[in-house]
């Protein structure tokens, strides 16, 4: 694990490239995020905003 104070010496840069990387490594088991209907809903809803505005280009 990451003490703050480990964290907090990195670079922004590096702050950054572990913040993605984390994200990455969550990205590559999605069957262990659990989200509320609300949640699913609101990401349905902003795929179907993303699709709009895609189909108009």
């Amino acid at each position: 694990m990451f003490a703050e104070k480990d964290i907090l010496n990195l670079t922004v840069s590096e702050r950054i490239q572990l913040a993605q990387d984390i994200w990455d490594s969550i990205a590559q088991v999605p069957e262990c995020v659990d989200l509320t209907d609300e949640e699913k809903l609101e990401i349905d809803r902003r795929l179907d905003v993303y699709h709009k505005i895609e189909n108009r280009r």
